[in-house]
């Protein structure tokens, strides 16, 4: 779709104000641009592939929305006189900036994910998991590497196991600390007669990557229909046929009741919907009726069948693993093995202590900067 892209220039001193007062005019997505730079705590609970830039501190801000074409000329011209009136309101008590009210015309949603490949260019993770971008539908693996001028020295083995990603409008190039403690896991554990369930697929690339090293069947899930879409896109880029790799959505804890005594106790559930916010997480099915789970395309029941696996990863964070804890044992088969990610080094302790009171054996533990990688039985 070509939305149009209305924005504001102002000051930080109003956007909280004005991001209100235009969800009060039925806008759903607001997005703000500021200069303040990101707290400490902030810039740990975030969960991103890409390096932050960060600039200096000022008072300037835009705040801007997305309107669909059900917004023709006079009610677009609405909204800015409306817009207008409430800055001109507000700058009696508060510094607005310039209050420049633009539109434009976004180019349609598909050429966003054109974008990420300017800037991601082929990465080895171990010695032979590569991951690396789809150019365009006709290049191969080989085309791709020429296509990138700055590579000197990188080449492709034989035993390369090699991750195409076409696309990540939903989540993840597998370059983050959390992705590669979790590959190196499944690389250590799996093995060829293991099934595969990846909690939170994101952009597939775990799935991915679980198929590639051998996993006789791959079942990833996630509660965002994007990244299911984005895991199937790139599962075909990579070779993968549905025999082997399958992707649904929904919610794992959706209606569980053992995980509902998690979520009802303090804060926790806040905190669990904090952290699933653009992290990609979770999946699928009420645990009662595996059949609970909607096929996206489809709209009706869940293809895949209920089933337990070898081996369960969740590269999600610590207050979604923490309830996941609680029902997760499920879908495992006896001395079946969870890879836990996702999880900084200041609740590694929170998420051990869960594992262990819902009967887990910690066996193994991870580290890379301030990220954690817990695997348990």
């Amino acid at each position: 779709m070509i939305w149009k892209k209305l924005s504001i220039e102002t000051s930080t001193e109003v956007v909280d104000i004005l991001s209100e007062f235009l969800s009060e005019m039925g806008i759903e997505g607001i997005q703000i641009e500021d200069n303040v730079p990101l707290t400490e705590d902030e810039i740990k609970q975030m969960f991103v592939d890409i390096p932050l830039q960060m600039n200096s501190e000022d008072d300037l801000a835009k705040v801007s929305c997305y309107l669909d074409d059900s917004y023709d000329d006079k009610k677009i011209a609405d909204l800015k006189k409306n817009i207008h009136d409430e800055l001109t309101r507000l700058s009696e008590f508060l510094p607005i900036g310039t209050g420049n009210i633009s539109i434009e015309d976004t180019t349609d949603d598909s050429t966003w994910n054109d974008k990420f490949k300017e800037n991601f260019k082929p990465t080895r993770l171990y010695d032979n998991i590569v991951i690396m971008p789809v150019i365009d539908e006709e290049s191969d693996v080989y085309d791709t590497l020429k296509a990138y001028k700055n590579l000197e020295g990188f080449e492709l083995k034989e035993d390369d196991k090699v991750i195409r990603i076409e696309t990540v409008t939903a989540f993840g190039t597998g370059t983050h600390e959390t992705t590669r403690l979790c590959l190196g896991q499944v690389q250590k554990y799996i093995n060829s007669e293991n099934s595969v369930f990846d909690v939170g697929c994101g952009s597939g690339i775990l799935s991915i990557a679980a198929c590639l090293l051998g996993a006789g069947y791959v079942h990833g899930l996630d509660i965002d229909p994007q990244a299911v879409r984005a895991s199937k896109i790139n599962a075909l880029a990579s070779g993968l046929s549905e025999d082997r790799i399958e992707f649904s959505c929904g919610n794992l804890l959706a209606d569980n009741r053992i995980a509902e005594n998690y979520l009802s106790q303090d804060n926790n559930r806040e905190k669990m919907e904090k952290a699933s916010i653009g992290s990609g997480i979770a999946s699928a099915v009420n645990p009662s009726n595996a059949a609970q789970m909607v096929d996206i395309e489809l709209g009706d029941s869940d293809p895949i069948p209920a089933r337990k696996y070898d081996i369960v990863v969740a590269n999600i964070l610590a207050d979604v693993i923490i309830p996941l804890s609680t029902m997760i044992r499920e879908y495992m088969k006896d001395n079946g093995i969870f890879i836990a990610s996702g999880i900084s080094d200041s609740r590694e302790e929170d998420v051990k202590k869960a594992l262990i009171q819902n009967g887990f054996e910690i066996i193994d533990i991870t580290r890379e900067n301030e990220w954690v990688c817990i695997v348990s039985k």
